[in-house]
């Protein structure tokens, strides 16, 4: 078993998580169950946070919320110091019900609607990232409309798409994000923003990828943006006051992912902007940062109880849990890979490789193909972990299963910090016929 933050397994071979038995958290809780490393989150998010302040560089490090937003969690995030990076309303919502700080709220988004900028102004958060000139006017409208001025990052393409070890150079025009930085739309929007009195334009927003292993891209887009922003200087005399380079910093989720520290990506960005805003004769702006899943995604664990199993002679055994694309939509959205061990039997040897399937009506509900396991009978725990980063947030209701419950677990203590649904609440929006029409 790969350790993942505190996960280790205890006298009685189970895995523990927190200084927490998972059976326990499965016979007090139920299954399916997500469980959160609260010591890891903290330190991934140390990691950032701390190499830039050890390096002097004045930054922001905001917690991508879409990968795991709740109450719980968004208070974690201020309890470490992060700023909040939120793309709708209903993540607007649930930063303000848990009391996280609106200046360090960055609201972002490619269709943001009237209602939803209105709600931003009205909680006074700290930064609208800006992503097409729709949004550019109907913002102004709003803030002129209010007696405001608001703070802007533009979003830009800056042609770098990074995905693990690959990066590619692109035009880059075909994306629905952001003003591209090689047509002049980026130039076009700029303009317009810093001609509106209700705005005020900070800085510039790129975001090039996901699960990242390497700095290249990132690197890159620094350069591509500062040469941005060192012509905008001699064109127009503006200084950025900020740069937000986005997140996708990968994590592990099998033996093949080998991503970099979180220290790691943050100094080779540093020592990339440092230098080329040296080169190009600039003031070093502020530094702004969006991990998601590289601060929950390996910190969470969800727990599952097998159930049916069914052999195909030379073919494969199927081995089938209480959870699946409900819980965890991304093995059938994306063929997303994962690690699982049997929670209950941690030490007991591999006899058998299995494929795990999932309880929908759907044969895409398969959540790993092919995992070596010991022998694994009805009634047993099977961990999935790196499941903190778009498990919940991406649950659904599909075949109308209740969504699973999440708990934190730290030094030995465990918290609930969402509550498993009922089927109460699967109907509590629903309403039944006024008019029978009888045949």
């Amino acid at each position: 078993m790969h350790a993942y933050g505190t996960a280790r397994v205890n006298k009685e071979g189970h895995l523990e998580v927190g200084g927490v038995d998972v059976v326990s958290l499965a016979e007090h809780y139920g299954t399916p169950l997500y469980i959160y490393d609260v010591a890891l989150i903290r330190q991934r998010a140390r990691g950032f946070k701390e190499t830039f302040q050890k390096l002097g560089v004045s930054s922001q490090v905001a917690y991508a919320s879409k990968a795991f937003s709740a109450i719980g969690m968004i208070q974690l995030a201020d309890q470490e110091g992060l700023s909040l990076d939120v793309v709708s309303g209903g993540e607007l919502y649930t930063a303000v019900k848990a009391g996280f700080p609106a200046e360090r709220i960055h609201f972002h988004g490619n269709n943001k609607s009237r209602e939803e900028l209105e709600m931003a102004l009205a909680h006074r958060v700290g930064c609208i990232v800006v992503d097409n000139f729709y949004e550019l006017d109907m913002l102004e409208e709003v803030a002129k409309e209010r007696g405001e001025k608001v703070d802007i990052l533009l979003r830009v393409t800056p042609g770098i798409e990074a995905h693990t070890h690959d990066y590619i150079l692109t035009g880059q025009e075909d994306s629905k994000f952001g003003f591209d930085l090689n047509n002049g739309q980026a130039e076009e929007a700029f303009q317009k923003a810093v001609s509106k009195p209700s705005l005020k334009v900070l800085g510039i927003h790129c975001h090039i990828g996901s699960q990242i292993f390497e700095t290249t891209g990132f690197k890159l887009a620094a350069e591509k943006i500062i040469q941005k922003l060192a012509d905008w200087k001699e064109q127009f005399g503006f200084t950025a006051e900020v740069l937000n380079l986005g997140g996708g910093f990968g994590i592990r989720y099998t033996e093949e992912d080998e991503p970099l520290q979180p220290s790691e990506y943050v100094e080779e960005i540093i020592k990339e902007v440092q230098a080329k805003t040296k080169e190009f004769n600039l003031a070093m702006p502020e530094i702004w940062i969006e991990p998601g899943r590289s601060l929950v995604g390996d910190a969470g664990t969800t727990i599952y109880q097998t159930g049916s199993s069914k052999q195909v002679p030379e073919v494969r055994k199927y081995l089938a849990i209480d959870g699946g694309m409900n819980d965890n939509i991304r093995p059938a959205l994306y063929d997303a890979k994962y690690e699982a061990v049997l929670a209950n039997r941690v030490n007991d040897p591999v006899e058998e490789t299995v494929s795990i399937a999932g309880k929908c009506c759907e044969s895409g509900d398969m959540l790993i193909w092919d995992l070596p396991l010991p022998k694994a009978g009805q009634g047993d725990l099977l961990a999935v972990f790196c499941t903190g980063a778009y498990g919940y947030s991406m649950a659904n209701n599909y075949n109308r299963i209740p969504r699973p419950p999440v708990v934190f677990v730290e030094n030995g203590q465990a918290e609930l910090v969402i509550k498993r649904e009922s089927y109460e609440d699967l109907v509590k929006l629903d309403l039944p016929l006024k008019v029978t029409v009888k045949q």
